[in-house]
C-alpha cells in the first residue's frame, strides 16, 4: 500500500505560509540511508508498530563488490530545509548583488521561481523539494528518479571518466562520481544559470559547481553533505548537509502541470 501522499501544495503558497522569515541562513540539523526496501523483512508488525519503527535501524546494506549500496526510496526530512537549504544557521557568503536578488525574491514571494512553473529544480534542489527520490546503483554509474520537479532524472558516471571538456549547459549539470572509503561522492558542473538553489531564492550562474557527498549512515538513514562553489554569486564555497529517511512507500507519479496549485498565485503577484 501506497503510504506516502504526494500534492502539487505550491512552493508560494507554503512559502507565504511561513512568512518568509528573515533569518541568517543555515542549515538544520535533522535526524540523520537504502537497498532493496526492508519492509518485507517485518510482516508481522502492524501499521501502528511499524510507523513507530520507522525509519528502520540496521547495518548498511553492501553491493556485490563491498561499496555501500545507496539505492532505494528517500524521503527528504527537513521540511523548513525544503524551502530554503540555508534555514538554521549557516551565514550565506553572497556577493552584493547576488543578495539583492535573493532578498527580491523573497518579498515576493517567489513569484518567478522555476519550479512554480514546472521546470526542473536543479542541483541540489532535487534532494531538497519536498518529493521522494529513488536512487539504483550500479557498479559504473547511479541514477536518481526524481517525483517532483517535472519528474526528471539524473545518471551519474562512476566509471571514471571526466567531466565533459565541451559540456553543454543543462538544468542538472553534468555529473561524476567516485569512492572515497564509504563515502560517494560526485562532482557536477555545466548548469545553466535558470533554476534556483532552493524555493527561498538562492540564485546562482553558469560558474556553478556543487560537490555532493553521499554517506549512508544505517539501512534507514541517508547524510548528503552538499557544498556549493559559485564564485560569480558568492564570495566562497558554502556547505549544508541534508540527511533523508528511508520511503515508507513508493514514488508516485506526479505531473505538474495537471494539478499546479503555483500559477494562479504566481498570476496573481
Amino acid at each position: 500500500m501506497q503510504t506516502y501522499q504526494s500534492h502539487s501544495i505550491g512552493a508560494v503558497a507554503v512559502l507565504a505560509m511561513l512568512a518568509w522569515t528573515s533569518a541568517p541562513c543555515a542549515a538544520q540539523p535533522v535526524a540523520g540511508p537504502t537497498s532493496p526496501d526492508p519492509r518485507p523483512a517485518a510482516p508481522e508488525l502492524g501499521n501502528a508498530a511499524r510507523a513507530a519503527n520507522w525509519p528502520p535501524s540496521g547495518p548498511v546494506p553492501r553491493a556485490a563488490d563491498g561499496k555501500p549500496d545507496l539505492s532505494g526510496a528517500w524521503e527528504p526530512n527537513a521540511f523548513q530545509q525544503n524551502l530554503n537549504i540555508a534555514y538554521g544557521g549557516v551565514v550565506v557568503p553572497f556577493q552584493p548583488w547576488a543578495e539583492k536578488v535573493y532578498q527580491q525574491r523573497r518579498e515576493t514571494f517567489g513569484k518567478d521561481d522555476p519550479e512554480g512553473h514546472c521546470l526542473p529544480p536543479g542541483v541540489p534542489r532535487t534532494e531538497t523539494t519536498p518529493y521522494p527520490f529513488r536512487i539504483v546503483q550500479t557498479p559504473d554509474r547511479l541514477f536518481i528518479i526524481y517525483e517532483g520537479g517535472a519528474h526528471v532524472w539524473r545518471e551519474v558516471f562512476l566509471d571514471g571518466r571526466p567531466h565533459d571538456k565541451d559540456v553543454e549547459q543543462t538544468w542538472l549539470g553534468d555529473s561524476v562520481g567516485h569512492w572515497e572509503g564509504d563515502t560517494l561522492v560526485i562532482d557536477v558542473v555545466g548548469f545553466n544559470d535558470k533554476s534556483w538553489l532552493d524555493a527561498a531564492g538562492h540564485p546562482h550562474t553558469d560558474g556553478l559547481h556543487v560537490i555532493q557527498r553521499y554517506r549512508r549512515i544505517d539501512l534507514g538513514h541517508l547524510e548528503i553533505q552538499h557544498t556549493i562553489d559559485d564564485p560569480k554569486a558568492y564570495t566562497k564555497p558554502w556547505t549544508v548537509t541534508t540527511r533523508p529517511v528511508l520511503l515508507k512507500g513508493e514514488l508516485m507519479e506526479y505531473i505538474c502541470q495537471e494539478n499546479n496549485k503555483d500559477i494562479p498565485h504566481l498570476v496573481g503577484k
